[in-house]
């Protein structure tokens, strides 16, 4: 395990302490690395002989415990990372689970195709996509990744299953955003997205307020194949919900200036500053975090239109600093990611409030709008606003400041996102997801006997058979004291 909570690559069974991106709750397990689809099989099999839990991992940038087993076998699915077959005329790849997405874009840009959705990193596997089913800036025009695979292969206890939207629409709806509980994704096959150049055409403007950023947004998204804002989290009264909105398309050939267009579909971003593994302690507070705020806020254009930017600056800002999740300290950080539905703007405001009027840190706030959802029972998208923030672990009143937002998004009817939570109290889960009993009446079907769990599964009471390395279902009254303790633990220095 890396100081980063990636998992390395270790030989089979090797027993590490595993943490989310968060870096929060590690726990221990044992981690078999598979390079083959026979590997997997045969990890698989011998977890299942043994009644012992299983959950797949990727490179590990789910934010909570999502891709933990304590007690149990964490696959490492970074070795399946072949492109197994890929049409240039169609764009149709056909990839291993292991696969990231910066290595489809390293592969693929060139040759004039785009991932059809990205997320805020690169470093994110195929398998991770579909089990998060991972939504990028251009939700609102193009949906989440899910809607772009077109089938599957699927791990299961009692043998490997080919799975598409036509074949099993159940199972592969309950497999997209099912947080790696319906199977392990072995190979995938997406449909790419067409593009001209590597380079992105970016207009920027400021939006005094929340209001204001709502209208602007609901008013001109729709024009734009991607968007987001970034949204001052401390400012207060008449600038409370300031943002800077960026929107971009692909930009084409004849966008760019001559000298550019013979090498338009490069793509090699670098990583640049690193952060040291014991950054300053203390480094994000509500200090720091005002002050590049308001820089942040000052150094954006009025309004600026057509600016050419790279691929890597427009979506993945974030990757071009080398480990950043250490810039939180020791503890960790809590990343918080909540949609609503339009029409409960009222709750993305009272969010808000609450961040500003508790001077909550974070230098990351951003704001986007969802489209409608695709079919899959566990996927976080629907449509509305979705609004994410990272606060560092320490201060006592981040754990019942959470809680409290839990229930203003639960009564606004929406939800959390479980690939970034790592605090719920499973008591909100099925409020925030109604289509729960349909998802666990699938996840049955595939797997009776329990095999695949994870320490989100067992927190939120998402399954319940006992095995080795799992907890058997919690009382409702056991489970709301054991989470309120483990956001105090969270939240406390």
């Amino acid at each position: 395990m890396t100081a980063d909570g990636v998992a390395a690559r270790h030989t089979p069974g090797v027993r590490r302490s595993l943490t989310g991106w968060g870096r929060t709750a590690p726990s221990a397990c044992d981690v078999s690395e598979v390079h083959t689809a026979e590997d997997l099989d045969t990890v698989l099999a011998g977890a299942t002989h043994s009644k012992r839990s299983v959950v797949a991992r990727g490179l590990g940038r789910s934010y909570g415990d999502a891709a933990q087993c304590a007690g149990g076998v964490v696959i490492d699915m970074t070795g399946l990372d072949t492109v197994l077959e890929a049409d240039l005329d169609t764009g149709v790849v056909r990839m291993g689970a292991g696969t990231s997405l910066d290595a489809l874009m390293r592969a693929f840009v060139p040759r004039g195709w785009f991932v059809p959705v990205t997320p805020g990193t690169r470093h994110v596997t195929v398998g991770g996509a579909i089990a998060a089913d991972i939504h990028g800036k251009n939700h609102h025009r193009d949906g989440s990744f899910c809607s772009y695979v077109t089938r599957l292969s699927l791990a299961t206890p009692s043998g490997r299953v080919e799975v598409s939207p036509q074949s099993d629409p159940d199972l592969f709806w309950a497999t997209a955003g099912g947080m790696g509980l319906t199977g392990i994704v072995v190979d995938a096959t997406v449909q790419m997205v067409r593009i001209e150049t590597a380079t992105m055409r970016v207009d920027t403007e400021r939006a005094q307020n929340l209001d204001d950023c709502l209208t602007r947004m609901t008013e001109h998204d729709g024009d734009y194949r991607y968007s987001v804002a970034w949204i001052d989290c401390l400012a207060r009264g008449a600038k409370m919900g300031r943002a800077v909105l960026t929107r971009a398309d692909h930009a084409r050939l004849e966008d760019l200036p001559p000298a550019r267009r013979a090498d338009a579909l490069c793509f090699n971003p670098v990583v640049g500053a690193q952060v040291p593994i014991t950054p300053p302690s203390g480094l994000v507070n509500p200090v720091t975090v005002a002050a590049f705020n308001e820089l942040w806020f000052r150094k954006a254009p009025r309004s600026r239109t057509g600016e050419l930017q790279s691929m890597a600056t427009y979506f993945h800002p974030l990757d071009g600093v080398g480990s950043w999740n250490r810039m939180y300290g020791a503890r960790g950080f809590v990343q918080y990611q909540f949609v609503v539905p339009f029409g409960a703007e009222e709750a993305l405001r009272a969010v808000l409030t609450r961040l500003s009027q508790r001077r909550m840190a974070s230098f990351v706030t951003v704001l986007k709008r969802f489209g409608p959802a695709d079919p899959g029972p566990l996927s976080f998208p629907i449509e509305g606003w979705t609004l994410a923030f990272d606060l560092p672990v320490g201060p006592l009143s981040t754990g019942p400041l959470l809680d409290a937002l839990d229930e203003i998004v639960a009564g606004a009817g929406g939800r959390v996102y479980l690939a970034k939570d790592s605090r719920l109290r499973p008591e909100l889960l099925e409020a925030m997801y109604p289509r729960l009993a349909e998802w666990r009446a699938t996840r049955q079907r595939i797997d009776p006997a329990g095999v695949f769990a994870s320490d989100l599964s067992r927190r939120l009471d998402l399954v319940s058979t006992p095995r080795t390395g799992r907890a058997s279902r919690p009382s409702r009254a056991r489970a709301s004291a054991k989470t309120k303790t483990k956001a105090k633990e969270v939240a406390t220095p």
